[in-house]
C-alpha cells in the first residue's frame, strides 16, 4: 500500500485494489491538485480547503463518523473537534481510520485536540499516522507529538504545515521534527507499507508534496 502526499491534508493512499483520497482542496490555497480517480474520498470537516471533491472523479464521499466498506477498504469516522473548546470556535472533526491491504491508516484531519483515552484506543498502534503539525486552526507540534506517543503508530507522516506555494499561516515542520528527535529528514515521494505483526519503533517519514504551486 502507497501513501502519497498532495500537500495540506491531501493525500492518496493506494492499493492493490483501490485508491483513497482524504481531504482535497481547492487552487485558491496556492497549490494545484491534478484531476484523479479514485474509490473512494474522506472529508474530515466542511472547510473549503479540505472537502473540494471537484477534483477527485466519481469518487464515492465519506463526510462523517460512520462505518463504511467501499470496494474492500474499511473506513471508520468518528467525531473529534477542531479545537480544544468542543468546536465553539472552528467546529467538528471526523478522524478516519481507513484500512487497505491490512494496512490501517489514521487520518487526523484538522484534529484541535488531544484525543481522548476511548478514542485512543480505537487508533492505537496504527500502521501510518496522518497528522497535523502547523499550528493555528489545528494541533501544533508540541500536541502532535503528545498525539503520536498517546496512538504509538509505526509510522508518522506530517501534513498540514507551511511548504512553497501554501498561501495559508502554518507552521513550518522544523518544530515538530525537534519535538520528536529527528534532527535530518530526507523528504520521500512516498511510503510503501506492508502489513506486519512484528514488534516496531515509531519511525517519522516526510513526504514531498506531490503538488504544484498554483501560477
Amino acid at each position: 500500500m502507497d501513501v502519497t502526499w498532495l500537500g495540506h491534508g491531501c493525500f492518496r493512499l493506494r492499493g492493490r485494489n483501490a485508491a483513497v483520497v482524504t481531504d482535497p482542496y481547492p487552487p485558491s490555497i496556492g497549490l494545484k491538485l491534478q484531476r484523479m480517480d479514485a474509490d473512494l474520498v474522506t472529508i474530515s470537516h466542511e472547510h473549503d480547503n479540505h472537502n473540494y471533491t471537484q477534483a477527485v472523479r466519481e469518487a464515492y464521499e465519506i463526510r462523517g463518523p460512520g462505518e463504511y466498506e467501499v470496494a474492500g477498504v474499511s473506513v471508520i469516522g468518528f467525531q473529534t473537534y477542531h479545537d480544544a473548546d468542543k468546536g465553539a470556535k472552528h467546529g467538528r472533526n471526523t478522524v478516519f481510520l481507513i484500512e487497505i491491504d491490512d494496512v490501517r491508516i489514521c487520518h487526523l484531519g484538522d484534529l484541535g485536540h488531544r484525543l481522548d483515552d476511548t478514542d485512543a484506543e480505537t487508533v492505537s498502534s496504527v500502521d501510518v499516522l496522518l497528522v497535523p503539525v502547523g499550528g493555528r486552526t489545528a494541533i501544533n507540534a508540541a500536541q502532535a507529538a503528545e498525539v503520536v506517543r498517546q496512538l504509538e503508530p509505526r509510522y508518522v507522516v506530517p501534513m498540514h504545515y507551511a511548504i512553497p506555494g501554501l498561501k495559508l499561516e502554518l507552521d513550518p515542520i522544523d518544530r515538530f521534527l525537534k519535538e520528536m528527535g529527528v534532527n535530518t529528514a530526507e523528504p520521500l515521494p512516498k511510503l510503501s507499507v506492508q502489513s506486519t505483526s512484528g514488534e516496531f519503533e515509531t519511525k517519522v517519514v516526510v513526504l514531498e508534496p506531490r503538488a504544484e504551486p498554483k501560477v
